[in-house]
Order: C-alpha cells, then structure tokens, then sequence
C-alpha cells in the first residue's frame, strides 16, 4: 500500500470515527430526558401525614423468629418438635457416638405439663470411647459462638444414679473446644434444674452445644437452652438484627403473621396463651403453613416487649376461627371471643386483673398500649368470617372502645357491607404493576374505613432475591400512599426476615445467618420513607413527556435541631432525567449548608446485595451544594433519589 492510499483511508477512518462520534453523543442527548417538578409548600395546601404510615410487619416466616431475632441457640429445646406421641424424632439433636454405645428416645416423663416429651438417654458402654458418649445440637444451622462473650445455659435433668456430665461449646465436628464446663447430676428421681454460663475461648461460626459422660447409665434431658448475654434490652432479641428494625424508625409493629396465624389447619395455628408464662412451661407448636416447629419463646409478651423496644405500636394480629382449610361456626365461636378478650386483659388489664396479673409476673406492671387488632388475616370471602368478625368486633368495641379493629375485606374499591376502623390491603405483584400502582388509592371514597396496606412487596418474576427494580416500585407505590395519607392510615413490607438457610419466601428486607445480615434494596428504600410518618405532604406538578416513568413526593419534617423539605424522586425508566425543581410557598428561606442529596441506584436494574458484597445497592448521601428554591439536578436511570433541603428557622418549625 502506497503513502497516498493510505493517507486517504487514513482520513476516511478519522471521518468514520467523527460521524460515528457525533451520532453516539446525539443518542446521549436524547437519552437525556427533561423534567420540571413543582412544589407547593405553603401552609395551607400542606396536610399532616399520620404519625402511623410506615412500620414493619414481623411474621414466623423464613425462620425468622425461630433461630432469627430470637436469640434462643438450641433448636428444639424441649424435644417437642416430634409431636406428643413417643417415641418421636428428635431433630436436630443427633448422638456423639454409636448405637453400640449411646441410646436415645423420647418417652413422657417431664416435669412440665404443658410439655411431657423429654428425652432419655441410655449410655451403654462400659469403657466408653475419650472424651465421652452423648447428644449435641447444631442450633439453626450452626451456633454462632464469638470469643469473650458470655453465653448462658439452661437444663433440666435427672438420674437415679449420681453422674458427672460434661457440657461444652464446639466447632461442628466437636474438634474445637471453646468452653466447656463439669456438672454432677446428683442420682434422685426429680428433676434437677442446671444453670451454667460459658465465656468463649474462640469463635467459631457453625458451633454446636454437646452434652457427654462416660459412665454408663441413664440420664434423661429436658428444656436445653442457650442464650446469649448480649440481648438487646435483655430481652432476648439479637442485638445486631434489631438494630436494623430501629434504623427504620418503625411507628407501629403488626404481628405475629400473617399465615402464620391462620395456620393451615386452626390446630396449627399461633394460640397466645401456650406463648406466655415460663419458657420451659411453653408446647411449642408446629407451623404448618411454612413447615417447622417453634417453641414460641418469641411469644405474645416478647412481641409486645418488642415493640415497646422499638418505640412501636403494638397490632395484634388474632385468629377468628378460620385457617386454611377448616373453620368455626359463627354458632360456636363465643369461646374464641373470650379468648381474644383475655389477650386484650393480659396486654392492658391492670396487674392486680386475672391476666394483668400474669403479664406482671412476668416481668412488665405496667400495661401495653394495645389500641389495633386485626380480626384474622386474608380471611375475606371464607364461608364463616364475616359472622365471626361481627362477634368479635361487637364484643372488643364493648369491652375496649378505644381499639381500632381491622377487617380483612378490601374497602379501596367499593365499600365494606360491616362496620371497620381500617381494612387490610394486600399486595404482591410484579414490578412494573406496583409503579402504576401509586395512584390506586387516588380513586378510593374519603367516607370509608381508612386502609392499612399490611402487605406489599414486587414479588417473583423480576424481584429476584432483592433487586433495585423491585425497590424502585415500591418506592413509587409508596409516594402514592403518602399522597393519600388522608385515607391511607399505615404501611408495611412483607417479609420482614429470611434466614439464608430457609429461603421459603423470597424476596424480604432483611437477610441473615446466624452472624451475618443484610438489608435488600427494599430495606434501604424503606429508610428514605422514615421520616414520613408524622411529616407534612405537600402537592406536586411533574411536567415531561417522560413522566409516566417518574414518580415523586414532597414533604416538610424536622429533627431535633432543623427543618427541611425533602423532595424524593423515582426514576423508573432507563433514561436520565435533568430534573429542574422549583418550590413555591416556603415560609423560609433554603440554606445550602446541611442541604443533602441521597440516592439509591446502581449500574444494573437487577443488581442485589449479598454476604460478600452487602452494600452493593444502597443509598449514597452527599453534600447539595446547589440547593435552593429553584435548582437544576440530574436523576440517573432506574434511581430513588431524596434531596433535603435545609430550611432557615423560621415559622415553619413552630408549625409543624
């Protein structure tokens, strides 16, 4: 090739690459939309949210009480989790050593009559194998056991024959000791209560609690706990998993289900009074609706300690003599009314009432402000609920005036044929619905019953474990409840929890293991909205030709010290947005200086977070530094993004 001919392509390539060049920074331009938001801040278009619009909804699923904000390590404590008859499966309890040498069974002698099943250990061997034949268990999935801290042990014992039993902390293959400690049972046909607390000397993730000897006998077991120190309040809650509840700043708790209340069979389902008193004197039960067994110490007193740990209020999720698949005449429902009633006396009778009394005794004088029950759940349209709902509704506004009663019949669309404070609003579905969703409650009648949308959630097809996709619908789905808060009284996320090992539901707030956690993009959304509850809303006008993938709200609140107005805006399509915000009506004026932008994005509209990688979609803050009344900023595609503008002191603060 010549030094002419290649000059000549030489400058056709450059001419190429120019044109080229120029068509891709067009494309850029038109894949930069334009969009003017404008706020209405003067006092007299601004309404009060309710100080209730965002909480959390706790339900047993995906372990996420048993062997998740219960700190309880044992699984299987009492050995129930088999049934009453005997002998039965003891699982996860397993035997250290052979059936040559160790023989275990259930069999009805415990001391406890509310649950007989123990376990009896028959010890075999004559020159038993070092270190000791006996039982262990594995926890949920492991114990988390961390060096230095304290951990305490609970048992129940006995043995016709004086026997020396070793107790220890181990890593799962029992080759690593990290506590260990000597008791003698004393021989004698009562049971034996044994308390001891281990300091660890080491950690280890996947532990495991053993008990052994080596003399040959039989020894019987029952109510095994271990429990950390460390709960948070002491109530026995995981520390580290609670304070991801309280970085919500949750105005109301709705427990315990949920499914988990109906049961799919009502001699499944949740019952109060098995779940409060001693631990050791709790049955237990069997979820059958999400298919594992809880001892129920996480029971109705710890939920109700709960919230009042969290700053929350209490809404006591009942069952009305439905489940899944079988129900209760109307004709014979009195004695679940009377039930209820009793609940209702336990949370907030004096302590000298026959149920205050026992609330008192355990630990908590003081009644629980319980002013929200819900009757049943998901139970509308079930040949005997609206005969049961009306027994129970008359029999509470009777006894308690003040509670609001929930109905599970839907009110948005057409009104409710009973009487109702509030009606549940469930919703699940995929992402692009939810968005459109933010305008649902636009159309509903101001003369109902308010609406407590108690479930909502993007779910299955584009929801992954967790992606941003799904959190920036419900962000907007959220915003449209904002706007309605005149009708709409309160809102929660569904679920709550996932144990990474019991993946039965997906997708949920918060992951964990026994030491490890996580908060889904879902959760993070969830923190942009804490501030609402409470906060004063103020009417917005989006104009753009690309507003059907916009979605936005504006509100007035403050913290100890300052006010602000915080504009949030979703950007659900796949174009950037140069977004030009203009607000009228501000009684103050808008200082840059504490001014904040916060947005929650990342490169792909599928990505999650993970174990290895937790913060990989969560929300960035930075300084505004271009904050004012009318300003120019920039949303990037498939973005939740929150300015906060700081406001001069002014009248505004002593509104508000």
């Amino acid at each position: 090739m010549g030094f002419k001919e290649a000059s000549s392509t030489t400058i056709f390539c450059l001419l190429l690459l120019f044109c080229l060049t120029c068509r891709c920074q067009a494309s850029e331009l038109v894949a930069t939309q334009a969009a003017t938001l404008k706020v209405d801040a003067s006092p007299q278009s601004a309404r009060k949210i309710p100080d209730t619009l965002f909480g959390i909804f706790f339900e047993e699923i995906n372990h996420a009480g048993a062997g998740g904000i219960w700190a309880e390590l044992v699984s299987n404590r009492g050995f129930e989790a088999g049934g009453p008859h005997t002998p039965s499966n003891i699982d996860p309890w397993s035997i250290i050593g052979d059936d040559s040498s160790v023989f275990v069974a259930t069999d009805r002698t415990s001391c406890f009559s509310r649950n007989i099943v123990a376990l009896r250990m028959e010890v075999l061997c004559d020159d038993c194998p070092t270190g000791g034949v006996g039982i262990y268990n594995p926890g949920f999935w492991g114990m988390n056991i961390e060096d230095g801290k304290a951990y305490n042990l609970v048992m129940y014992v006995k043995s016709p024959e004086t026997t020396d039993l070793t107790v220890s902390l181990t890593s799962s293959d029992g080759l690593q000791n990290l506590a260990s400690a000597s008791i003698t049972v004393s021989g004698t046909s009562n049971w034996t209560k044994v308390e001891q607390q281990f300091i660890a000397k080491g950690t280890n993730r996947t532990s495991r609690l053993q008990i052994t000897t080596s003399k040959k006998g039989v020894v019987w077991f029952d109510q095994v706990s271990l429990m950390p120190e460390d709960t948070y309040k002491g109530h026995g809650f995981r520390t580290e998993l609670i304070s991801m509840l309280l970085d919500l700043k949750p105005r109301f708790l709705r427990f315990p289900g949920g499914c988990f209340v109906e049961g799919d069979w009502l001699r499944n389902a949740f019952r109060w009074r098995e779940s409060i008193g001693p631990w050791e004197e709790r049955p237990g039960h069997f979820g059958d609706v999400w298919h594992y067994w809880t001892d129920d110490g996480l029971g109705y007193y710890e939920f109700l300690q709960l919230a009042e740990d969290l700053g929350a209020a209490p809404i006591w999720v009942f069952n009305n003599g439905v489940s899944h698949n079988d129900e209760v005449d109307t004709a014979a429902i009195a004695p679940f009314v009377k039930d209820v009633l009793d609940s209702l006396e336990f949370a907030r009778g004096s302590a000298d009432s026959t149920w205050g009394s026992v609330r008192a005794a355990m630990g908590h004088p003081e009644p629980f402000p319980v002013k929200y029950v819900a009757i049943g759940n998901e139970d509308c349209g079930k040949k005997f609920y609206r005969g049961n709902y009306l027994k129970f509704y008359n029999a509470i506004r009777q006894a308690y005036p003040d509670i609001q009663m929930i109905s599970n019949c839907d009110g948005s669309s057409r009104p409710l044929d009973h009487p109702a404070d509030l009606y549940d609003f469930h919703v699940y579905t995929d992402s692009k619905t939810l968005f459109n969703m933010k305008s649902t409650f636009d159309r509903t009648s101001r003369s109902g019953p308010k609406a407590f949308v108690s479930e909502y959630a993007v779910w299955r097809s584009d929801a992954g474990r967790g992606s941003l996709l799904a959190s920036l619908a419900e962000a907007a789905f959220l915003t449209g409840l904002e706007k309605n808060s005149d009708i709409v009284q309160m809102a929660s996320y569904a679920p709550l929890f996932v144990n990474n090992n019991d993946q039965t539901w997906n997708p949920d707030a918060i992951v964990f293991n026994s030491w490890q956690h996580y908060g889904t993009p879902s959760y993070w959304m969830q923190t942009l909205f804490r501030e609402s509850s409470g906060a004063m809303i103020h009417p917005i006008t989006i104009s753009s030709s690309y507003s059907g993938s916009l979605a936005a709200s504006a509100i007035t609140w403050q913290d100890s010290e300052n006010s602000f107005l915080r504009v949030k805006v979703i950007n659900f399509g796949s174009d950037a947005v140069s977004l030009a915000i203009s607000t009228s009506g501000l009684e103050a004026s808008v200082n840059a200086l504490g001014s904040t932008a916060t947005v929650l994005t990342s490169g792909n509209v599928m990505d999650e977070n993970s174990f290895s990688n937790p913060t990989k979609v969560a929300p960035v803050k930075s300084d505004l530094s271009n904050a004012a009344e009318q300003m120019q900023v920039t949303l990037a595609p498939h973005s939740f993004s929150s300015f906060d503008l700081a406001l001069a002191q002014s009248k505004l603060v002593a509104e508000m």
